[in-house]
């Protein structure tokens, strides 16, 4: 599709005006619904049901399982289909149904329908069962429909620009959330928050059905059930080592970030003690999302695999920074470099994905995505991290319950995580990363 005039010119890919705004609305928009699922979700429980760390952990590692069954499963079915926009469309309006339904879920209502259970144990299941189903919805729309439909309209030539300003996204969301939004969490206006948020979801599935337009897609003769398991097969990782070498490197920096970022607003308001948090992530994410779009043409000119390993390097010094940063400036210098550094990883490795994505399996490679970067990270990550929270032992009292804070001890942790990604990034390195064609 290149309806409209082209926003690029020279001998990189162009893509049309039209086709870049549903990029940036589709992808803006998802990103905001998995802000309020992956940080704002976990406040909801910690202010209003729970401040175990566990059930925080047990939520995330649920809905990453839910999450990736359903990308497996609708991006396998998409590819057999040759179809995304329904995905896309149906699934972004049910997602927005199914985000707004969180503000019906309290203790109190959960005492007033189970008066013999316990209430917070009742709403704590709610909420996790009810995560585990936005988090199905969420992936089929989101994870496997719109991004494998990326991968169909892009080019191994302009997609170090578009991982770059997709990668702006979730910092975007994390903005707007915190700059519009975050007034209705401090008020504890939660119904408000999700319904509000659900609305803005569910009108991106509308605008989706009216805007996109499917590309063909390249059959393959399996049938949907070897489809599904193609990618995990011997075989197939023995024909594309490129690919899983780019998934085993995001696998790492996944767990990575989930050490510490379920936890991070808490950090700062909780430990230390930033009452003005959302000036610092307003600060931090809006210089982080900047440095990540400058990069974009920097990526596709150096090489992906090249531009990984210093990225790497700036986001492990942004981590180290965040553990001894004290007081705002500080936390916003540091929380620069931690951000930037995580713009600039995800960009080059996300792209990565893409170009070694063999032809016809992009659906499919959006399940494999889910298990390396989304799977095991949100189950190993957020453990780890609780883990880490629980041994350091720092407590405060809020209504005659303990609750558990979080210490810089989990950016430690992030850190050393970390270390473990350099033998897939070298492995990258030593391939040809200006190839032109994806692996067969």
């Amino acid at each position: 599709m290149t309806t409209g005039k082209s926003l690029t010119t020279g001998k990189t890919a162009p893509l049309g005006r039209r086709l870049w705004t549903m990029l940036i609305v589709l992808g803006f928009v998802g990103q905001l619904a998995w802000t309020v699922e992956n940080m704002y979700l976990n406040v909801f429980v910690y202010d209003t049901i729970s401040g175990n760390p566990d059930v925080i952990a047990a939520m995330v590692a649920a809905s990453a399982v839910a999450a990736t069954v359903a990308t497996l499963t609708i991006g396998a079915l998409s590819d057999r289909l040759g179809r995304r926009r329904a995905f896309i469309a149906a699934g972004y309006l049910v997602w927005g149904l199914s985000t707004a339904a969180f503000g019906l879920i309290s203790v109190d209502a959960a005492a007033g329908i189970a008066p013999v259970a316990d209430a917070v144990v009742v709403a704590a299941v709610s909420v996790i069962v009810l995560d585990c189903v936005m988090s199905f919805l969420g992936s089929g729309a989101n994870d496997a429909a719109f991004q494998a439909w990326v991968t169909d309209v892009t080019r191994t030539e302009n997609r170090g620009r578009v991982e770059s300003v997709l990668a702006v996204m979730p910092l975007m969301s994390m903005l707007v959330v915190f700059g519009g939004f975050d007034w209705m969490t401090r008020d504890g206006q939660w119904s408000l928050f999700f319904l509000v948020i659900g609305l803005i979801i569910a009108a991106a599935g509308v605008v989706a059905w009216v805007f996109v337009r499917d590309r063909p897609v390249e059959r393959h003769s399996d049938g949907y059930l070897g489809a599904l398991v193609h990618g995990l097969r011997p075989a197939a990782m023995r024909r594309n080592p490129g690919l899983y070498l780019a998934l085993a490197a995001w696998c790492v920096w996944g767990v990575s970030t989930q050490v510490f970022l379920p936890y991070l607003i808490i950090y700062l308001e909780r430990y230390l003690d930033i009452g003005g948090y959302a000036l610092v992530l307003a600060v931090v994410l809006t210089g982080a999302s900047a440095v990540s779009v400058a990069a974009g043409r920097v990526i596709d000119r150096v090489g992906k695999a090249r531009f990984l390993a210093p990225a790497v390097a700036v986001y492990a010094a942004g981590l180290l920074l965040m553990a001894v940063a004290r007081g705002m400036v500080p936390v916003i210098g540091a929380g620069l470099v931690l951000m930037s550094g995580f713009m600039l990883v995800l960009a080059p490795v996300g792209a990565l994905v893409r170009d070694y994505t063999p032809p016809g399996r992009a659906g499919h490679v959006q399940g494999l995505r889910m298990v390396f970067a989304i799977l095991i990270p949100m189950i190993v990550g957020p453990w780890l991290g609780a883990a880490v929270i629980k041994g350091a032992d720092e407590r405060y009292e809020e209504l005659g319950v303990l609750k558990h804070v979080p210490t810089p001890a989990v950016f430690v942790a992030a850190a050393a995580v970390l270390v473990l990604i350099v033998p897939p990034v070298a492995a990258l390195r030593r391939r040809d990363p200006t190839a032109r064609e994806a692996v067969r």
